[in-house]
This record gives C-alpha cells, structure tokens and sequence, in this order.
C-alpha cells in the first residue's frame, strides 16, 4: 500500500465514493455529481501546496492507477478555535483488507515525524463500526459523542483524538 497526493485526475475515485449511497450511508446520503471535479481540483491545490494533506490509497505500487480510497488531515476553524482533522474513505471491494487503518497509521505516523498538525481529531458517525475500530486500535481516545455539520448535514459522530507524537500504536 502506499499513499499519494490527490490529482485533479482523480474525479471517477471521488464521484465513486461520495456519490454512492452505501458509501455515503454515514455521511448522510450521496452528494450531487454535479460539482466533484471542482472538489477535486481544490482539494489537489490544497494538496499541491502543503495546506492538507489529501492522499489517495494505492493498494499495489505495481498498479498505481487503481485507488482503493483517500485518507486526508486538514485544519479548520471551529466555535472552539482551530483543529486538525483526520477522515477517510475506503472502496467497498478494499474493504476489510486493513487498508483503511495501514493508510490512517501512515498518515499519522508522517504527522509524528514531521511534527506537523498537533493533536488529531476524528469523527466517524456513530454506527460506523469499522471506522471507530480504527480509531480505537490507533490509540485515539474517545472523548464524547456530538454532531458536526459535513456537507450542509449534521451528522452523530464519535469525537476521537490522538497526539501523533506519544499516543500513535
């Protein structure tokens, strides 16, 4: 497995998991196709220079085309002042293969040895089972349940959070 930077030639990856019904199931229902390939292409300038860090995941370096999913950290402001964030996704055919935790490991395990973005939120709804088990098995602690807006829609999530640099398993 391995990680690279988003590209604007990844639309057909984002299209596949945001405007899926079972892969949005979480996230309160696929989003419109309509306005994707802007999102790709904002999130590659993002990527592109250095403000998130917004990967696809490779499962086969031997196959580089193929992405099984994205995984990205990013900061934003919230009521309570700014954080960074972790989220990813993962395709339904890479699912249960442990991609989704190596690709959240990797990520983290940068962040540590750059010493880059502080403390780590996550906020994987509720019901998502294989989302908070990673959160759990990386050594995120749980701190409270609450709602956060994604995409106009609020959302019952799990807050987690991990210092990279002590708390990474």
């Amino acid at each position: 497995m391995q990680l690279r930077d988003v590209t604007p030639d990844d639309v057909a990856a984002y299209v596949r998991m945001r405007c899926d019904p079972g892969m949005m199931a979480d996230l309160g229902g696929p989003l419109p196709r309509e306005g994707m390939a802007e999102k790709v292409r904002l999130d590659a300038r993002q990527a592109a220079d250095d403000r998130a860090w917004v990967k696809m995941i490779v499962p086969d370096a031997d196959h580089p085309d193929v992405v099984a999913g994205t995984v990205t950290i990013w900061s934003h402001s919230t009521g309570d002042g700014p954080i960074s964030e972790i989220g990813w996704m993962v395709l339904p055919e890479f699912q249960g293969r442990g991609l989704g935790k190596r690709a959240v490991r990797t990520l983290l395990e940068q962040a540590r040895d750059e010493d880059r973005w502080g403390l780590v939120h996550a906020f994987p709804a509720i019901g998502n089972a294989a989302s908070n088990g990673i959160c759990r098995s990386l050594g995120f602690s749980l701190l409270t349940q609450t709602e956060v807006t994604f995409a106009g829609r609020l959302l019952q999530t799990n807050h987690w959070v991990i210092a990279p640099k002590t708390d990474l398993r």
